[in-house]
């Protein structure tokens, strides 16, 4: 049995992008019995319930940014929420819209800073996330948490971002969607960005480990932030942007197994 303490927090966002469905996803897990398999593996589980947005301005119709204030509002109040989550054990964020890791990932950074540890990200996605609202050419959120927690420009409105994650601190596996001025942006950085094709020649277990064992060597937290479509449409085909060639089942599970065995998740 061990000591830890799962923490579920409820996050049913449904405005990072134009399609709708994602509100669903918390009660989705619950409904599969997420809490139980927790239990089963040996964890004391508490269930926060679903998160509410802070209050948000109407969002005016046809607007370039989609859904911006309610975006900006689950911001808020997920950065906060994560902040109290991290004191209390080990975070699972639930949800189906990756704009919640906007606050999410900035909350878990900030609590990480005032402890005095560097905060690392392995971001599990076809997508590297890594947009602003001025360069998003979609005008939807859900391509934009990469860029807000490592302090891009153009996000006003949004809570400030208290402690920005270095860009060398943030590995991205499964990458197989970047449109060209993200592809650009991305060259640009430190971001450690794996696609599938050097996964298909390399395998997967190189890049994560290596990772790892620099998350290991800093003794830095850990946030794992797990986009469904990180998986190949065959066998995960319920999300909003399905793009063939990603990760099998089985990679999937080594994934995590080897973030399990480090324990380095926070």
């Amino acid at each position: 049995m061990t000591s830890e303490t799962c923490i579920l927090v409820g996050a049913p966002v449904d405005s990072g992008k134009r399609r709708s469905g994602c509100l669903m996803g918390p009660d989705a897990y619950r409904t599969a019995d997420l809490p139980g398999a927790l239990r089963d593996l040996g964890y004391e589980v508490r269930d926060l319930g679903n998160l509410s947005p802070d209050s948000f301005a109407p969002d005016a119709e046809g607007a370039k940014i989609h859904a911006l204030n309610e975006t900006i509002g689950w911001t808020a109040a997920l950065a906060r929420a994560a902040g109290e989550a991290m004191d209390a054990g080990l975070p699972i964020f639930l949800g189906g819209d990756h704009s919640l890791s906007l606050g999410s990932v900035a909350g878990v950074a900030a609590h990480a800073a005032r402890a005095g540890r560097p905060q690392f990200v392995l971001w599990l996605d076809a997508h590297s996330d890594y947009h602003t609202p001025l360069s998003s050419g979609s005008g939807n959120l859900h391509g934009t948490p990469l860029g807000y927690v490592t302090g891009r420009e153009g996000f006003d409105g949004f809570p400030p971002v208290e402690a920005p994650v270095p860009q060398e601190n943030i590995c991205i596996l499964g990458l197989r969607s970047v449109d060209l001025p993200e592809r650009q942006a991305l060259t640009e950085t430190a971001i450690r960005a794996h696609d599938m094709r050097e996964i298909d020649e390399s395998g997967i277990l190189a890049p994560l480990t290596a990772f790892l064992e620099i998350v290991a060597k800093a003794g830095g937290a850990l946030h794992v932030s797990l986009d469904v479509d990180f998986l190949d449409p065959s066998v995960a085909p319920a999300v909003g942007t399905t793009v063939p060639g990603g990760a099998t089942v089985r990679e999937g599970h080594l994934v995590m197994e080897t973030i399990h065995d480090s324990g380095l998740m926070t």
